[in-house]
């Protein structure tokens, strides 16, 4: 009777990972790096590459600390690593912006961002257009549009006007409010997290919240780089979570990103 020939060792499909700062997502076989799977019960409406979002009902997103930035004050493209709950690294986010534009402009650019996978494709692309941030100019608030897979628009992240609290809609891709954002009165984080709660579309019931983490007083002085915590419920549909995504990040550009003109976080409201 011939050998059996010895079993083959499958592939995990999660893998662990640590990918060196600043630089995208580590190729899904290297070690380390968790790579989520669509499973079974994927809705047919998730975009390629969100599967992963149907399985989970909170992310992390941590801003990385560019040192020519912290050192020098020269304003670079923001990064972010998206993980789940156990750290594991499931996207990254990439500002996409010139120079000019990011040392112009400041927290109020304009700039387009692509979220990619671990395998580096792109799944989300966010747009960000030149708009007013004041509470003066209400009819041309911000505006961020959420696209999966990209030119396809999932939904939008829309600035909603208020003399003193930052509120946001969140809609679909024809504009319809599904969920709310309220932020506090005052968002500077003095040794403290900040929450802005997910409220249900009449504005009743709280359903979520993206939280500012508190970093530690040397990270927050001399740094813009901002850790976030995302809640959703964890049968809210896929698209809407890709755009509270997007939201943390439009929150991060408005009221944590550095300006020259002002301390980050010193002002109230919008």
């Amino acid at each position: 009777m011939s050998a059996s020939a010895p079993p083959t060792e499958e592939q995990p499909q999660g893998q662990f990972a640590q990918n060196a700062p600043g630089q995208p997502p580590v190729p899904p076989n290297a070690p380390g790096v968790y790579q989520p799977g669509s499973g079974p019960g994927v809705p047919a409406n998730c975009p390629p590459g969100l599967e992963y979002l149907t399985q989970i009902d909170q992310l992390l997103v941590q801003q990385q600390v560019e040192l020519l930035e912290a050192f020098v004050g020269f304003e670079t493209s923001n990064k972010y690593v998206v993980k789940n709950t156990l750290g594991q690294q499931v996207y990254f986010a990439a500002e996409d912006t010139n120079c000019c534009t990011r040392n112009c402009c400041g927290n109020k650019r304009c700039f387009d961002m692509k979220i990619l996978d671990n395998t580096q494709k792109e799944v989300i692309h966010l747009i960000r257009d030149l708009r007013c941030s004041t509470c003066w100019c209400p009819c041309f608030m911000q505006k961020m549009e959420v696209q999966a897979p990209i030119g396809t628009t999932i939904g939008y992240v829309c600035q909603t006007w208020s003399p003193c609290y930052p509120k946001f809609a969140i809609k679909d891709a024809k504009e319809n409010v599904i969920l709310r954002i309220e932020g506090p009165l005052c968002t500077c984080n003095c040794c403290g997290d900040v929450e802005f709660d997910v409220m249900s579309e009449d504005g009743s019931a709280k359903v979520g919240k993206i939280s500012k983490q508190w970093t530690g007083l040397i990270k927050e002085h001399f740094t813009d780089a901002d850790n976030f915590g995302i809640n959703f419920p964890m049968d809210l549909d896929v698209n809407v979570k890709a755009t509270l995504m997007g939201a943390c990040f439009l929150i991060d550009f408005m009221y944590f990103e550095r300006d020259e003109k002002k301390s980050k976080g010193d002002y109230v409201g919008v």
